[in-house]
């Protein structure tokens, strides 16, 4: 099962005031683990960004305009993701971005044809702790992963928090885990080695008379009233 873990950022918002995506970050897993392959890419969006986006993220215009637009790398993103499962934190704000993007291209499907599945983990944690704050931040407190580098949103770094969090979300499993790129993780258990039987099966050491006697009397000091305790010897 190969899944996609991503994010945006863009111009600001809404879409329909014309915002334009400025960087996609994923990460690959393959039956539930980090294999290490991952997408990034900054985006020329031939327009200008708001201040207040880049408060959030920190990218800037002149970041930007020398990279890539759009249109440039459509189709090495749609090869990315052809046929996975592509899951997002709030997805529907990242596939508005992302199918406004695709539109402005001749021919180009939607995020919904080219992808197996979408699944958006802002509704699977309301659904899992309805009533409580389920931001991204606020699920890495919840579940104690490390999101300390994330003092702005990135697309990539964010994608790779979030794979974090579902791993741990939807089935107790930490992120760590074979093939992972993440640096400084390691496969835990990755050596796995099983011991051979016992030839000879365990003794069994028969209590002499004077350890029997001890433990009726410690049994007879348990009990109330001079009834010994309930269990026998």
């Amino acid at each position: 099962m190969r899944q996609i873990i991503f994010d945006t950022e863009t111009t600001g918002m809404p879409v329909s005031e014309g915002h334009r995506v400025i960087e996609i970050g994923a990460v690959e897993l393959v039956n539930r683990r980090l294999t290490g392959v991952t997408f990034q890419k900054f985006l020329n969006p031939e327009r200008s960004i708001d201040a207040g986006a880049t408060a959030v993220h920190g990218i800037k215009d002149d970041d930007l305009r020398d990279k890539p637009r759009f249109a440039d790398i459509v189709d090495e993103f749609l090869a990315f993701i052809d046929g996975a499962e592509v899951i997002a934190h709030n997805a529907v704000f990242d596939t508005e971005f992302l199918d406004a993007e695709l539109a402005r291209i001749p021919g180009a499907r939607p995020m919904a044809e080219v992808a197996r599945l979408i699944t958006d983990t802002l509704v699977l944690a309301r659904e899992k702790h309805p009533g409580q704050r389920n931001s991204l931040d606020a699920l890495c407190r919840r579940y104690d992963i490390d999101n300390s580098a994330r003092t702005k949103h990135g697309a990539l770094l964010d994608a790779e928090i979030l794979a974090d969090v579902y791993l741990v979300m939807t089935g107790g499993q930490k992120a760590l885990a074979f093939d992972s790129g993440r640096s400084g993780d390691q496969a835990p258990g990755g050596d796995i080695r099983r011991l051979p039987p016992r030839a000879q099966p365990l003794p069994i050491i028969q209590p002499d008379a004077a350890a029997r006697s001890a433990h009726a009397e410690w049994l007879q000091r348990l009990g109330k009233d001079g009834v010994p305790a309930a269990w026998p010897e």
